[in-house]
């Protein structure tokens, strides 16, 4: 068998009953805590504008939209990955050379089951697939220093996912998976630069594009058998070599994901305690503060930092705002926490916040993110993340010192 198709076997092979107690009642969260930052992001005006288009296109009204109405599996998958994207509240995984938001597969599992009118297990079995199959490829295929983005992976868990829940056979879920693996490779400019509402709608286009191409295969509609190790395929030309032996894989991953504390990019979670902690110490003023420096490691300094990924001190948008870490410790050290209300337009050009992100010396970034050793981070197996010795505090209350998750000293 090819790989695609040894994957195929794994995702048709997938069993309710093969999922732990454990893992079912995190799928059900994550399906929960997905519907609620969904229903979060009805009124963002990127959404809306999305819905009132997919309104004009009509559809067959296979699948409800979230927040009322319907339309075709994959238009609805789309809108459903967007709302619940929008917030940028997703659960996240951490591999060692790639993150990724499992829980974005979700709306297109609930689209193209309730299109064939799955069971509450067929949905929650297709969710663990998607988990299992993003996860895995996340850990041995990562793509962004190639200058790809992490949807690719999640092409693959996607078409499976939805190929399981609509109960394709195992030909034709191979045939689902090589057509949206061949066809969706995104590139990393989405979150680099100056960021547009892009950022957001990345995955529910790959959302919509994997749930078309197992629609496709359910006609019989065939796709590259060869699209990881073949000529030109992922391997040569994006990931290099790796190995899964999809025979030996569980549907436990979930166990694996975390579901954010405040409503920020994953490696920004730690920073943002520490800073909500300084502003607990009594005659905290955060009016008096001087500067703010923080040490983190490696992929955060990169992503959010103003590494590799540009510019994080001019900040103009929501987008651009919930992947700055300079904005989301200055607004935390102002507000106490970080939440949608700290990404309302009005917020993100106050003037307190905007002068606060100016004392982050743009022109000495080296020093004020120090990157650290990759490989120091904590998960704890109930998939919350554990952090430990998060506040170093040092030289009084108008300058702010902090490590990120115990994972250096002050400066």
């Amino acid at each position: 068998m090819t790989e695609v198709q040894q994957l195929a076997t794994f995702v048709h092979g997938a069993q309710y009953v093969q999922i732990s107690a454990q893992a079912v009642e995190q799928i059900k969260i994550r399906i929960l805590d997905t519907l609620g930052v969904a229903i979060g992001a009805l009124d963002a005006p990127p959404l809306r504008a999305i819905r009132k288009l997919t309104e004009s296109l009509g559809g067959n009204s296979a699948s409800t939209l979230i927040g009322g109405g319907s339309s075709a599996p994959d238009r609805a998958a789309f809108y459903n990955i967007g709302l619940s994207r929008y917030l940028d509240f997703m659960d996240s995984y951490l591999a060692p050379g790639e993150t990724c938001h499992p829980s974005d597969n979700i709306g297109a599992v609930l689209a193209a089951g309730e299109s064939v009118n799955a069971s509450g297990k067929d949905l929650l079995t297709a969710v663990a697939v998607a988990y299992q199959v993003h996860t895995r490829l996340s850990d041995v295929a990562p793509v962004r220093a190639k200058g790809f983005d992490h949807t690719v992976q999640g092409a693959y868990a996607v078409a499976a996912a939805v190929a399981k829940v609509m109960k394709l056979d195992a030909a034709k879920t191979a045939n689902a998976i090589a057509i949206s693996g061949t066809a969706n490779n995104a590139l990393r400019v989405t979150r680099t630069g100056n960021l547009s509402n892009w950022k957001g709608l990345a995955y529910p286009q790959v959302g919509k594009e994997g749930t078309h191409a197992a629609l496709l295969a359910s006609v019989g509609i065939s796709g590259p058998e060869q699209v990881f190790e073949g000529n030109k395929g992922l391997k040569e030309t994006i990931t290099g070599p790796f190995d899964i032996d999809w025979s030996r894989e569980d549907l436990e991953s979930v166990l694996r994901t975390i579901i954010k504390k405040h409503n920020a990019e994953i490696h920004s979670q730690s920073s943002i305690d520490a800073a909500i902690e300084i502003t607990a110490q009594p005659g905290f003023r955060a009016d008096a503060i001087r500067a703010v420096h923080i040490t983190t490691f490696q992929v955060a300094y990169d992503i959010i930092g103003g590494g590799e990924e540009g510019d994080k001190w001019h900040i103009r948008s929501k987008e651009e705002a919930d992947h700055s870490l300079p904005y989301m410790v200055a607004v935390a050290l102002l507000d106490g926490e970080v939440q949608p209300a700290q990404y309302a337009a009005e917020r993100i050009v106050g003037a307190d916040v905007q002068a606060l992100l100016q004392k982050n010396h743009g022109d000495t970034g080296r020093r004020i993110f120090r990157p650290l050793p990759e490989g120091n981070a904590q998960q704890g197996g109930s998939g919350i993340e554990r952090r430990e010795n998060i506040l170093c505090h040092r030289g009084g209350l108008q300058g702010v010192h902090f490590a990120a998750a115990g994972l250096g000293q002050c400066l």
